[in-house]
């Protein structure tokens, strides 16, 4: 509470009088925040909490209904003049304290209008529910006698005992995960497929039941009490919660990050078990099961739990690491303040941080926690639109109404009507219609530099992939990549046991029907001998062509260049399939990017609305752009990469088909670029060295951009 309000107030006869207490149920507790100290009014028979500063808090416990509230504040006055609240600071807390229903009181019809709890408080739930459609609430019981009678579990599940095997968990689910990290990747791929959303939703329920009972637990250990849990609707999805804020009245900091981490630690934990558990099963139910608790217990966690900037347990643990209580509220109240004091030049605006530091801190949050929020509930929608187009519309436009609508019917009452802009009100809305006014202008006629950014590829203009003409098992590579070889130098080598084998049953027939021929020639006639010649002869084709495959299992050079094979320790030891691509040959003298244009960027190369250059940048490399000295672009769609490395299964961005193993097959056609560089030497290049290539376009506002790539947003999900 501040205390910088007026000394005296209009208002102040309307309560001067009455005689006002704390509910007799209110407890009071000390806390320490950043060295300030703060008092915590708790109410266990309604669950309701309060913050006070040290001068808020001498003011409120002092009101008991044998004294009036003007003698409480005279009182208060006498004891401190330079920290007592005046007031309008007064009159403020006991509406806060009011509201809260901390208060015991019987206010006649002319004070319940400094109030008004009722109605004030049903439309803030409403709006909170409205505001949070997506998160809605629903409580259905009370766990605490439950809680009561499990104490000793609790004791024991939250002990240091189970701190060191949550230890041992991690690191052998760690073990695991790494042992097994191919199998993870590739079951991630198909984690949102349709017949796995009911094993995905059966895992995200038993994760956030233990997540929720691990907050109950914790919090029930430090002495506190939990009162409510309940089913939340997440993105219309049934959840279960749990109500823990008891933990804000504990003293101690240590106690509420623990409380607030509970639900994550327990989380892991789970996902410890689950990965155990995933890697020691074969496929099947169980299987499956554990791994979407496993991903639930990571996605989730660090999009919404560990997450600072979003309401949820991130927030509460950073609220008191850094020692701001109230972070979220207060963050506001420090933006509007910004926009009153020197924009408006509200001289009665101030601020809610106790320093300059603390200033930073609450203006930085509020600024990320709300463009968090955007991105986040944007892709809910677009997640939840891709599956069910209807939900998704009904969202957006919740979104846009409670974003859009409302804050700017709130905005507009606010500058008619706000007793603070009383005497600056004029410079307020002139202010505020020309910042509209001129964010208007500069999105919709002034022209900004635009461009677009496409994948691609480095590539030798002279290059050599090398196959290999024999199926084998790769047992040695002869030269390592990167050096420089000449044609005939061998590569590597292969083996095949069964070759070997078949080339020597075919010499042991060859002998057979040589004998027989010399056999024929004294007992048998014409006949029988060229019959055995045509045997002979048809044997001999084959002698030659298994000599032939033995030979080239021995893979060599057919040109000379730089020789490129970063996989071959890797493959050492597989079995390689006739025709597999091995490596290749290089001539590092030339070379060119091959960029992949997807459709909807397309359009400006047909248009003809690039301008300047183009630029590639290599990833890895922090050096300068290199310049493109002209590029040529393909003008038919193609559907296969020029390399694995630019599709999702090589940690790519263009999205290839899960069908094809080898992830050159892509999901939609795109173009295809290629482009010279004009500066090769400013930079050390590599054959299939991935990057980016940009191009200019023609300037153009921003409002024109932005529509035409929500335009494309919309063409490319749902065909609008």
């Amino acid at each position: 509470m501040a205390t910088e309000g007026k000394t005296f107030s209009e208002s102040w006869h309307r309560v001067a009088d009455q005689r006002i207490g704390l509910r007799p149920t209110v407890r009071v507790r000390k806390q320490l925040f950043r060295g300030q100290t703060w008092y915590v009014l708790h109410d266990p028979f309604n669950n309701n909490f309060f913050r006070l500063r040290p001068e808020a808090h001498e003011f409120a416990i002092r009101l008991r209904p044998d004294r009036t509230v003007a003698q409480v504040w005279d009182e208060c006055l006498a004891c401190n003049p330079e920290g007592a609240p005046g007031q309008d600071d007064a009159i403020q807390l006991l509406a806060q304290l009011y509201a809260a229903n901390l208060l015991f009181c019987d206010l006649p019809a002319d004070s319940r209008k400094l109030f008004e709890r009722h109605s004030k408080q049903k439309q803030r739930e409403i709006r909170s529910k409205w505001l949070n459609l997506m998160f809605l609430r629903l409580p259905l019981f009370d766990p605490e006698n439950l809680l009561r009678r499990c104490a000793p579990l609790i004791g024991m599940l939250t002990g240091r005992l189970a701190m060191a095997l949550w230890l041992v968990m991690a690191i052998l689910a760690g073990k695991a995960l790494m042992e097994n990290s191919q199998a993870l990747i590739s079951e991630a791929k198909a984690v949102l497929a349709f017949d796995n959303l009911i094993l995905l939703y059966a895992g995200m329920v038993l994760v956030k039941t233990l997540h929720e009972f691990g907050h109950a637990m914790v919090c029930k250990r430090f002495g506190g009490e939990v009162h409510t849990m309940g089913v939340m609707l997440m993105v219309f999805t049934p959840l279960p919660y749990m109500d823990a804020t008891s933990s804000w009245s504990f003293r101690s900091c240590r106690q509420r990050v623990l409380v607030a981490a509970a639900g994550m630690l327990f989380e892991f934990f789970a996902a410890g078990c689950a990965a155990l558990l995933w890697a020691n099963t074969g496929p099947g139910a169980l299987h499956s099961l554990a791994f979407n608790m496993m991903f639930v217990a990571s996605v989730s966690t660090l999009l919404f739990n560990a997450n600072p900037l979003l309401r949820y347990d991130g927030y509460y643990i950073l609220s008191d690491l850094i020692g701001i209580p109230n972070l979220q509220s207060r963050s506001t109240s420090q933006l509007k303040h910004l926009v009153e004091h020197p924009l408006f030049g509200c001289t009665a605006s101030t601020s809610p941080a106790c320093t300059g530091r603390e200033a930073i801190w609450l203006s930085c949050y509020g600024i990320l926690s709300g463009i968090y929020r955007v991105i986040v509930y944007g892709g809910i929608i677009l997640f939840v639109a891709d599956r069910f187009l209807l939900a998704g519309l009904i969202m957006a436009g919740v979104c846009l109404f409670t974003w859009g609508v409302f804050p700017a019917v709130g905005f507009a009452g606010y500058l008619a009507s706000s007793p603070k802009l009383a005497k600056t009100r004029p410079r307020a809305v002139a202010i505020s219609l020309g910042g509209v006014a001129l964010a208007l202008l500069l999105l919709a006629t002034v022209p900004f530099p635009s461009g677009f950014r496409a994948p691609g590829v480095l590539e030798a203009k002279t290059h050599l992939r090398v196959v290999n003409d024999s199926p084998g098992q790769l047992a040695e590579v002869l030269v390592a990549s990167g050096a420089s070889i000449e044609p005939g130098t061998p590569l590597m080598r292969l083996v095949n046991p069964e070759l070997d084998i078949e080339i020597s049953a075919v010499a042991a027939q060859r002998e057979e029907l040589l004998a027989l021929r010399q056999q024929s020639i004294v007992l048998q006639g014409d006949a029988e001998r060229q019959i055995l010649e045509k045997r002979l002869a048809t044997l001999e084709q084959r002698r030659q062509k298994l000599d032939e495959q033995r030979q080239a299992l021995l893979v060599e050079a057919r040109e000379a260049g730089t020789w490129v094979c970063p996989k071959g320790e890797e493959l050492t030891g597989t079995w390689l399939p006739r025709g597999e691509e091995l490596g290749v040959i290089v001539s590092p003298g030339a070379f060119r990017f091959s960029a992949v244009v997807s459709q909807e960027q397309a359009a400006n190369l047909f248009s003809g609305s690039l301008s300047g250059e183009a630029q590639v940048r290599l990833r890895g490399q922090g050096g300068g752009a290199l310049i493109v000295g002209r590029y040529e672009f393909i003008p038919f769609q193609h559907e296969r990469l020029p390399s694995a490395a630019l599709g999702w299964l090589a940690g790519g961005e263009v999205p290839v088909s899960g069908k094809d193993d080898s992830g050159l097959q892509t999901v939609e056609p795109f173009f295809q670029i290629f482009a010279e560089l004009q500066n090769p030497a400013a930079a050390t290049l590599y054959h299939g060295h991935s990057g980016q290539i940009r191009f200019a376009l023609q300037p153009e506002p921003l409002l024109s951009q932005w529509a035409r790539k929500l335009r494309q947003l919309l063409q490319r999900r749902y065909q609008a």
